[in-house]
């Protein structure tokens, strides 16, 4: 399957990688609503509200080709994570990718197994040639899943955002296709 065909799950050895349903809102919200998930990310924890209007957003992106894949990852029938890729503006040979995980399966290999099937999904497209992740620089444990699925640290850029009421650095990872190998870790 390439990223420009209708989204069809994912199934990896332990998870499946599907499009967002409308009923994924709870499983959501059990995890963005925590401080400590959202202290990397632009959003605060977010309401009840709040998680239905991005779940609504979020339901009809299901194609890299049309700019958007936004994926909810599934482990015995409930969402522990979310993973997305989404064309970088200007190029049709870039993308660039993003994750959130529930803390409660942190050190289970989630994040790992789930990133790398996105990578093989994304890099199934002929025309892509780069894929890039962009972080908090205080985020060590995306900086480590980046690492741990084969992307490179490219740059640091010091104090380049504005987030809640701080100036915070960025870090950029990315992985190049000739050098990406399905299911490569």
């Amino acid at each position: 399957m390439t990223v420009s065909e209708v989204f069809e799950p994912v199934s990896t050895e332990r998870l499946v990688l599907r499009g967002y349903r409308a009923d994924d809102v709870d499983d959501l919200l059990r995890y963005y609503s925590r401080r400590e998930v959202c202290r990397f990310l632009f959003d605060d924890p977010w309401t009840i509200e709040h998680a239905r209007k991005v779940v609504e957003r979020k339901v009809s992106r299901r194609s890299l080709s049309d700019g958007d894949l936004a994926l909810v990852v599934e482990y015995e029938g409930r969402v522990v994570g979310n993973v997305g890729a989404w064309s970088i503006e200007g190029t049709e040979h870039s993308a660039e990718l993003g994750w959130v995980f529930s803390p409660e399966v942190a050190g289970k290999g989630f994040a790992t197994e789930a990133v790398t099937a996105l990578l093989d999904l994304v890099f199934a497209s002929p025309s892509l040639h780069r894929v890039r992740a962009q972080m908090d620089a205080r985020n060590d444990a995306s900086s480590r899943l980046a690492r741990r699925v084969g992307m490179r640290r490219e740059a640091h850029f010091r104090e380049d955002m504005w987030v809640k009421g701080e100036w915070t650095d960025t870090v950029v990872f990315a992985v190049l296709a000739d050098e990406w190998s399905p299911t490569s870790c």
